[in-house]
């Protein structure tokens, strides 16, 4: 069956291993940080609201979650929303985190493009998601005996696999933005200084790792059906 096939796992394997590094890389960078306080001592929260108050944002509301690095803006209720290690912590990686974060909140009052983009794709998303890969699935199975209706279901599939690639290609400029945002917002705001300013940048590059990681990974994986469903080059018999 195509799911034992040993070309999966080339294309497969490199996705994975840089997934699991830039994993490492995250909770490295983080769980060494979050032991350096700032010298300003604020908290994630405190420092996330006063980014927004410099730029003169008072419609986003700031809010402790649940979760190890759960942290997120949503952009449809304009809430903040800050693991309980970035809400309450006061360490530098905290501040990098919560930073991080509010150049979300940055991007959707300045009205980012590719911010914009991300944000209409997820409605879609949340349907493509859990029928990509059974559409997939079914269909190399059914196309196996040549079924014009197996060829329709996994160009379908693939398709849809397609848009959630896109999503992750999409993402990635987003966060690489949010944490250019976050480190000009901390500087300029003198929330962190010398030394602590270089330890932020290395959480914030930890966890740009991730999303690279998500696409490269997405990316390997789509080629990978493009092949085996003779859209790339030719399939092998």
């Amino acid at each position: 069956m195509f799911w034992f096939d040993p070309l999966w796992l080339l294309f497969v394997v490199p996705g994975t291993l840089l997934a699991l590094w830039a994993q490492f890389k995250v909770r490295s960078a983080f769980g060494r940080w979050s032991q350096v306080p700032t010298a300003r001592g604020m908290s994630g929260a405190d420092i996330a609201q006063a980014i927004l108050d410099v730029n003169g944002i008072r419609n986003v509301r700031i809010e402790p979650t649940e979760g190890f690095l759960s942290d997120h803006y949503d952009p449809w209720s304009r809430t903040l929303r800050l693991s309980r290690d970035v809400y309450l912590g006061r360490s530098v990686a905290a501040a990098g985190v919560a930073a991080h974060e509010v150049g979300h909140a940055l991007q959707h009052a300045h009205g980012f493009t590719l911010l914009k983009l991300r944000s209409a794709l997820v409605p879609a998303l949340s349907v493509t998601s859990h029928l990509a890969m059974p559409a997939i699935l079914l269909g190399f199975v059914l196309s196996a005996g040549g079924s014009v209706l197996g060829q329709t279901v996994l160009l379908v599939g693939i398709g849809m696999f397609a848009l959630m690639v896109a999503f992750q290609l999409v993402t990635l400029p987003v966060e690489i933005d949010a944490s250019r945002r976050a480190l000009a917002a901390i500087e300029q705001g003198a929330i962190v200084t010398g030394p602590e300013l270089g330890g932020a940048r290395k959480v914030l590059t930890a966890a740009a790792l991730t999303y690279l990681a998500a696409a490269v990974t997405a990316v390997l994986q789509l080629l990978y059906f493009l092949l085996r469903a003779g859209l790339l080059g030719r399939r092998e018999e």
